[in-house]
């Protein structure tokens, strides 16, 4: 199994990529729901299906009570989930309130491995390692190319101004609102990438 990918080409005349080929995430239309995940868990658990379900159906009650306190949600082996939201700046601080801000949004920051891939000498003649971060969710996930006119890109936003789904973004994500609630780029993905826990 793999994650599919299609070439598409930038045709944003105002960036600086036109032209260049991108790899681009395409995606079945059908979503894996939470009788499918209940499914596949219990081949993986000794938990019935009905009590794996049941789970299920009560997390985002649960986690909605805990966004309602402030807080943050740490999935072990999935990352963190928390609020984040855009305001309307005021010149004035005493009308910076509540009603000013706008959109609200969940965050999620995938849980991280730092994995060791080597060393080397600084210039003071010390031995440090190289390392990279990688997400634990897709640290292991195989791309392949597809034809499949079937799978298409989230958003047609691909062909003007760079490529959706977690593909590089030659033309810059755009959008509204003040940067607020732990790095959400506004305008991209939603991936909260600005804060470690």
């Amino acid at each position: 199994m793999s994650q599919k990918f299609k070439k598409l080409q930038n045709r944003n005349d105002d960036s600086t990529a036109y032209g260049k080929w991108f790899a681009t995430a395409v995606y079945d239309q059908h979503f894996i729901e939470t009788e499918q995940l209940a499914d596949f868990i219990q081949t993986q658990a000794s938990v019935k299906k009905s009590d794996i379900k049941a789970v299920l159906d009560e997390l985002g009650s649960a986690m909605k009570h805990f966004f309602e306190l402030g807080q943050k949600v740490k999935l072990d082996g999935i990352g963190i989930f928390k609020v984040g939201f855009s305001s309307i700046g005021m010149a004035d601080k005493d009308d910076c309130s509540a009603a000013t801000i706008t959109t609200r949004r969940v965050l999620f920051q995938p849980e991280s491995q730092r994995i060791v891939v080597g060393q080397q000498t600084n210039s003071q003649g010390k031995i440090v390692q190289k390392y990279i971060i990688a997400k634990t969710l897709v640290k292991d996930v195989v791309f392949e190319e597809t034809y499949d006119t079937s799978l298409q890109p989230e958003s047609s936003s691909s062909n003007n101004g760079g490529t959706t789904g977690g593909g590089t973004n030659p033309g810059g994500n755009t959008g509204g609102g003040t940067n607020t609630g732990g790095g959400d780029n506004n305008g991209g993905d939603g991936d909260d990438t600005g804060e470690n826990d």
